[in-house]
């Protein structure tokens, strides 16, 4: 075990449960759930030795927290890293490749070999992704490499305080722009979007480099929009009216930028992942 964080107990008028007492303590878990478990786990010492909840606490106390070593899986990935910092990254995602999962080739377990760990007190073992991307969408993911961070991005999301930015090529004419507010799955989805470029298309009558901007984070979201509307992303293969065969290139779907204000220090926090080669090749 690795110890993470000490503290000083602060002296008591009366005597009090670490269970009660150690929550709020430690950057690296900040709710009492956390802590319990922590606990329960053997992953607390006062005073050099493994503590219990029921152990009370006076003052003066030296309250050490560890973390288990574990022997994740890692592998070598060229990863571009388009931002990073001591509490989170953000990296362009290669399409064909899965965030997190049970399979080795994951983004997950190319981080470790990407990604520099934080040297705050509540540094993750190995980074986390704060969102997800699909199997064959490329672009920017945003990486928490602390647990605070993590906590703190998941907010930022639920508060729609993340905002992101996707291009992609659909299939057909359609509207200029506007705004899909069809429900997935029984939920909320909107989406709104722009055509950038019209492209005559012998086999598709048109292809356009669409701008996404979606409002709300429901799964396949966007391609589900983009059928529903009559035009799908090119070379998607589950939402794609049998009228989409371009297998051999992928989704040409691309998390192209993402902008929100940084946790810790306040920042904003805009990055853009340039669009993939097939797009150029199609936009020219």
């Amino acid at each position: 075990m690795n110890i993470v964080e000490t503290h000083i107990a602060i002296q008591q008028e009366n005597p009090v449960r670490l269970s009660d007492y150690a929550p709020g303590k430690f950057k690296s878990i900040t709710s009492k759930k956390g802590m319990k478990k922590a606990i329960d786990k053997g992953l607390v010492k006062v005073n050099g030795r493994v503590a219990y909840t029921s152990k009370y606490i006076h003052g003066g106390e030296s309250i050490e927290l560890f973390r288990k070593d574990e022997n994740l899986p890692s592998i070598s990935l060229d990863l571009e890293v388009l931002y990073t910092d001591e509490h989170l990254a953000i990296i362009n995602k290669p399409s064909g490749i899965v965030v997190s999962g049970n399979k080795l080739k994951t983004i997950v377990n190319a981080l470790p070999n990407s990604i520099e760990q934080s040297r705050e007190p509540d540094a993750l073992q190995r980074p986390q992704p704060a969102h997800r991307l699909d199997y064959p969408t490329s672009g920017v993911l945003l990486i928490g490499k602390t647990s605070s961070t993590l906590t703190k991005l998941n907010k930022l999301f639920e508060a729609k305080e993340i905002h992101k930015t996707y291009h992609a090529i659909t299939i057909d004419k359609m509207p200029v722009e506007g705004n899909i507010e069809t429900p997935i799955n029984g939920k909320t989805a909107v989406t709104a979007y722009t055509v950038t470029k019209e492209i005559p298309s012998p086999k598709f009558n048109f292809l356009n480099l669409v701008t996404l901007h979606p409002q709300t984070g429901r799964r396949h979201q966007l391609r589900i929009h983009m059928s529903e509307l009559g035009n799908p992303i090119l070379g998607d293969q589950q939402y794609g009216l049998n009228q989409n065969n371009s297998k051999s290139k992928g989704l040409y779907l691309h998390a192209s930028s993402i902008s929100f204000i940084h946790p810790h220090t306040g920042d904003k926090i805009s990055i853009t992942a340039p669009l993939p080669k097939k797009f150029g090749k199609i936009i020219s």
